[in-house]
């Protein structure tokens, strides 16, 4: 019998077992994608360019919509900005190189995940999902232990909260709390939406198992960005009674988040990190008309902010996805970024009408958006690909959507 013969472009190949049987090397890829972003050692990339070349073959057309237009121009609007006013660090070099390969991943695994049946992808999603946020919960258990356990109910500042997080004792996730915390935030949330799209049930203890890793980070980003998706979703999914219900218990509940989750009474303090970024948007604000309609400069953030903000802690950008555009990129950055989000937005619904289900997965990822990254992010290209997957996967009616344990 003759052998017939692979085609390099859209045959799927695949891997033959138990029990991930007929599973194509591309959606491996992906799943080791997910992965490598939470080991120590940064292989991610390598993991994302080789990902490329298998979505490319196994997607029978590459198309592009507006949002990747829109990518395109801000990718190379920021190159050209890099090499005009390349500082000389190592740190702009890395992270144009960042902002490249993770936008090509996000653009080729979008076409790839368009173009087929993500059922089963989806269900092998859930697992690895299982298994990264149960490690991150080991490498807190073990920040903790080695802090004899004493802000495990909680920190009072965000200085206190950077302490628990020992170099000597990383091994998974990231270093940084609030980098670290942000990750949890999106990867869980998408583990608490996987029920819903797969069997129309919202997991009570999925939901509580995601706010405890969150919770144990010690970053009040994923606490504020879980509770606006995980409370839309609930919200629209209970009947007018327990509506009510849920407005008392967190009527009751809210001291409690203030207080010890949020940190209210520190927050504008100039120890804490809500209120240095208070201190850099004030200085954004406050010298608008200093910054160039061409932006400042690839990675300009730390010149502006040593000079205009009150005081200025060396982080690389200024905690505000949209202010970091035009800081940086001026207009043209700032226009084509937000034209990318836009248009991805609209390509979702455009996808599968999830109206409902789209609007609670855009929520924590925008909240984030307001108070972290810099915008070409690998947790933001991974959470993309994340949630057009399972939103675009069928219909969701909310009514019919069962909250069981």
């Amino acid at each position: 019998m003759s052998t017939p013969e692979i085609s390099l472009k859209n045959q799927t190949s695949t891997f033959e077992g138990h029990p991930w049987k007929a599973i194509s090397i591309a959606e491996t890829l992906f799943l080791l994608s997910l992965i490598s972003m939470f080991l120590p050692v940064k292989v991610y990339p390598v993991f994302f360019l080789v990902s490329c070349f298998f979505f490319y073959r196994e997607t029978p057309q590459i198309k592009f919509p507006n949002w990747s237009i829109a990518l395109a121009v801000f990718s190379s609007y920021a190159v050209i900005s890099y090499l005009i006013t390349y500082p000389g660090q190592p740190l702009a070099f890395t992270n144009i190189i960042k902002l490249l390969i993770n936008f090509s991943f996000l653009f080729f695994a979008i076409n790839w995940l368009s173009s087929q049946d993500n059922e089963s992808i989806i269900k092998r999603l859930d697992t690895v999902l299982l298994a990264v946020l149960a490690l991150s919960l080991v490498q807190l258990l073990i920040y903790h232990q080695a802090y004899d356990f004493k802000l495990i109910t909680g920190s009072e500042s965000s200085g206190q909260a950077s302490t628990l997080y020992r170099d000597s004792l990383y091994y998974w996730g990231l270093d940084d709390k609030n980098m670290f915390g942000a990750r949890i935030a999106l990867i869980g949330f998408v583990f608490i939406c996987i029920p819903v799209v797969l069997k129309n049930k919202l997991s009570a203890w999925r939901i509580l198992f995601v706010f405890l890793v969150a919770f144990l980070s010690l970053s009040r980003t994923p606490i504020v960005a879980l509770i606006f998706g995980v409370f839309f979703l609930i919200w629209i999914s209970i009947g007018k009674k327990w509506k009510i219900a849920m407005l008392v218990l967190v009527a009751f509940a809210l001291p409690f988040v203030l207080q010890k989750v949020i940190r209210i009474d520190s927050l504008t303090s100039s120890n804490d990190g809500m209120g240095i970024r208070l201190v850099y948007w004030k200085a954004f604000i406050q010298n608008f008309n200093s910054i160039s309609p061409f932006g400042n400069g690839f990675l300009s953030a730390p010149e502006f902010l040593g000079e205009y903000a009150e005081f200025y802690r060396g982080e690389p950008h200024i905690h505000n996805t949209f202010m970091s555009a035009y800081l940086e990129l001026g207009v043209v950055g700032f226009i084509s970024f937000s034209a990318y989000i836009f248009w991805f937005i609209r390509e979702c619904w455009r996808k599968m009408d999830n109206s409902k289900l789209w609007v609670a997965l855009f929520l924590p990822v925008l909240a984030i958006m307001m108070i972290l990254y810099s915008g070409y992010d690998n947790d933001l290209a991974m959470y993309f690909c994340l949630i057009f997957l399972i939103g675009s996967f069928k219909e969701i009616n909310f009514k019919k959507v069962q909250i069981s344990l």
